[in-house]
């Protein structure tokens, strides 16, 4: 079953557009409390396979983010443009991989953020580039 994982969405009327978005779309969204960041997302989203663990990882991050498992090429692209539509921009988004099942809230933050700010940091020199063959 599809579901999405929100993390950190304190402004009521930005979560209340992304579960209208996910409703429309029939995915159940969950908000996972911060004591629940070092458990594996595969068990978040209750895959099969997934037990929760017992260790408890220290620290946390206060980004927003969202995790989707289970979506379909045609829901994903609806979501994201519904998304859009309702001018409600989530830096990080991440979809559930074999690869990343496995790991905790917290790794996948981090590994999202790295790719978020190396993103970030190639788009001058990308315009740069562009302008260059403009001329």
């Amino acid at each position: 079953m599809a579901c999405a994982l929100l993390y950190n969405f304190k402004d009521a009327a930005r979560l209340q557009k992304v579960r209208f978005a996910l409703f429309k779309l029939g995915v159940s969204g969950r908000v996972v409390a911060p004591e629940e960041l070092s458990q594996p997302i595969g068990y978040l989203c209750d895959l099969e396979g997934f037990s929760p663990v017992e260790e408890t990882g220290e620290g946390g991050f206060s980004d927003e983010m969202l995790v989707l498992c289970g979506l379909s090429g045609p829901q994903l692209n609806a979501l994201l443009s519904s998304l859009r539509r309702s001018r409600v921009v989530v830096a990080l988004k991440a979809v559930v991989t074999e690869d990343n099942a496995a790991w905790s809230s917290l790794q996948l933050h981090d590994e999202l953020r790295q790719e978020h700010e190396a993103m970030k940091g190639t788009r001058p020199k990308d315009a740069e580039k562009r302008s260059a063959h403009r001329k």
